[in-house]
């Protein structure tokens, strides 16, 4: 399993829009990608999901990877969320 954690800049936080960028882009992966904030944690390829974390901006979220290509989608989830938010 691997695992980083990111602090959410974008002062709009995850909301419908930009968390169905992030599902997209996780759906794409062959790992079982999971997002965790505050105590509660969802699937990062189910949309209402990770909108129902409500994760705002200032918040910060641990994503984990779980899967024999767990090292690469954790770097291509990383390097979305930096770009994106």
């Amino acid at each position: 399993m691997s695992f980083f954690e990111y602090t959410i800049r974008d002062e709009n936080g995850l909301h419908a829009r930009p968390a169905g960028l992030l599902v997209k882009q996780a759906q794409n992966l062959s790992s079982d990608i999971t997002i965790e904030c505050r105590g509660k944690s969802a699937s990062l390829k189910k949309i209402l999901a990770v909108m129902g974390l409500g994760v705002k901006c200032g918040d910060t979220v641990k994503v984990f990877a779980e899967g024999k290509n767990a090292e690469i989608d954790i770097k291509v989830i990383k390097a979305f969320l930096e770009e994106n938010f």
